[in-house]
C-alpha cells in the first residue's frame, strides 16, 4: 500500500509539473493522479490541498454554447476514483467535498426526444447549474444530474439526484429523497418523512 501511494504521489506531482499552467487555476498542495481525461483544463479551476484520485474525468466544454463555461473544485475538496465531472456551463464544487469512487456529476444531458434520430445524434440539452456545498459527501456510484446539494449534506450510495437537496440532510435512493436532516432548534438529527418534515412531529 505504502508503495502504491508513493506512486500515486509521485505521479500526481509529474503530472503538475507538465500540466497544471493549462488550467485555468492549480492551488497549492493540488494533486490530480493519473486521470482517464482532461477536456477543456483552461476552463478548470481547482483550489488549495485538493485530491483528485486515479481515473477520474475532469470536463468543462461549452457544448451548449454557453462561453462562461466553468468547473471549479474548492478547497481541500477530495475527489474518488472513476469519477466523471462533465461541465458545460456550470459546477461548482465546495470545500472540503469527499466523493467516493464512481460518481457522475453533469450539468447536462443527451437529448433524446427526436424518435427519428439516434440519441447519440442529437443534441447535448443544458440543464440546471450544479453546486454542491461545502462538506458534503457525495457516496459510491452517485449520479448528481442538474441539481443542487446543499452544505454539509450525505448523499446515498447509488443515488440519483435529479432535485435540490437543501443544506444539512441525508438523501437517499433513485430519485433521491431526503430521509434526514437537522433541525438547528434542537441542535440534532431526525428523521423526515417524503415531505421533508420530522417523523417525530407528526401527530
Amino acid at each position: 500500500m505504502t508503495i502504491l501511494r508513493l506512486r500515486d504521489a509521485i505521479g500526481g506531482r509529474v503530472f503538475r509539473l507538465i500540466f497544471a499552467r493549462q488550467f485555468g487555476q492549480w492551488g497549492r498542495r493540488t494533486l490530480v493522479i493519473a486521470p482517464i481525461a482532461i477536456e477543456g483544463p483552461d476552463r478548470i479551476h481547482l483550489g488549495d490541498d485538493v485530491y483528485v484520485a486515479a481515473q477520474t474525468c475532469l470536463a468543462a466544454v461549452p457544448h451548449t454554447g454557453d462561453t462562461t463555461c466553468r468547473l471549479e473544485i474548492g478547497d481541500s475538496a477530495r475527489i474518488g476514483r472513476f469519477n466523471h465531472i462533465y461541465a458545460t456551463r456550470l459546477i461548482r464544487i465546495g470545500r472540503q467535498v469527499l466523493t467516493a469512487n464512481g460518481v457522475y456529476i453533469s450539468d447536462n444531458q443527451h437529448g433524446y426526444r427526436d424518435i427519428t434520430k439516434a440519441v447519440v445524434d442529437q443534441p447535448i440539452i443544458q440543464s440546471k447549474d450544479v453546486v454542491i456545498g461545502d462538506g458534503s459527501w457525495i457516496g459510491h456510484n452517485a449520479c448528481i444530474a442538474g441539481a443542487s446539494i446543499g452544505r454539509h449534506c450525505v448523499v446515498g450510495a447509488n443515488s440519483v439526484v435529479t432535485r435540490d437537496i437543501p443544506d444539512y440532510c441525508v438523501a437517499v435512493g433513485a430519485p433521491a429523497i431526503v430521509i434526514r436532516r437537522f433541525d438547528p432548534a434542537r441542535a440534532a438529527w431526525f428523521a423526515t418523512g417524503p415531505d421533508g418534515a420530522f417523523l417525530d412531529n407528526i401527530a
